[in-house]
């Protein structure tokens, strides 16, 4: 049995190898993604390698091992079902739930997470628009494409968020964008390339860069 912080750190690298920016994952890179200090990621570093979850080498860097992945994609399953529920049924704003799931996913009832899956009707994404993966480890497919490589003129579907910050989604809120909403992109601006969108067509709104980069479409 894997304790809390074993999960938690699993549950990073398998993030990390799902980012197709992330060539190798380094310890720095998961020390990055934890907020811990590089020592303490070496330690269990160890200890995940002493009980065959993942693998390390210092040219490659970590590696979940087949037992590892599992592990993993189990804690993110809890995860992003709690998120439903939390949402759906306890009626929580989507910029408190994460917090609270990180809690809850550690919860280790054998059958919880499916009589969860069940009661929810076996949903496919969480609230942020990221797969749920199923008892079986499959899941849905990903958005990767962002705002950003939208073209100017057309319209899309918000399917997903990258920064699933409280500081983000609040923002996100009070534009009234969720998941499904439609933004046509109206303007580039050269200068600092913000842009001028059009959200469920309402009147033009001026947002960062930054702001498209994080913002999943389909």
């Amino acid at each position: 049995m894997n304790t809390f912080s074993e999960e938690n750190y699993l549950k990073a690298i398998f993030r990390l190898s799902q980012m197709p920016s992330v060539s190798k994952i380094s310890t720095s890179a998961i020390a990055e993604a934890l907020g811990n200090n590089p020592a303490s990621v070496v330690d269990m570093i160890r200890k995940l390698t002493d009980k065959q979850l993942i693998e390390y080498d210092k040219k490659k860097g970590v590696k979940l091992t087949a037992q590892g992945q599992k592990d993993a994609i189990q804690i993110i399953r809890k995860h992003r079902l709690w998120e439903v529920f939390l949402l759906e049924k306890l009626e929580y704003r989507w910029d408190e739930i994460h917090d609270i799931a990180e809690e809850l996913e550690h919860i280790r009832q054998i059958d919880l997470a499916d009589r969860l899956d069940k009661f929810l009707g076996f949903p496919e994404y969480d609230p942020h628009g990221d797969p749920i993966p199923k008892a079986n480890g499959k899941m849905a497919k990903s958005f990767s494409a962002s705002l950003a490589d939208g073209k100017t003129g057309s319209t899309y579907r918000v399917a997903a968020v990258r920064d699933t910050s409280s500081a983000f989604l609040q923002y996100l809120h009070k534009l009234k964008i969720s998941i499904g909403t439609q933004i046509r992109l109206i303007e580039q601006i050269a200068f600092d390339q913000s842009l001028i969108i059009s959200i469920d067509n309402g009147e033009p709104t001026t947002v960062s860069s930054k702001f498209v980069e994080n913002i999943l479409i389909s």
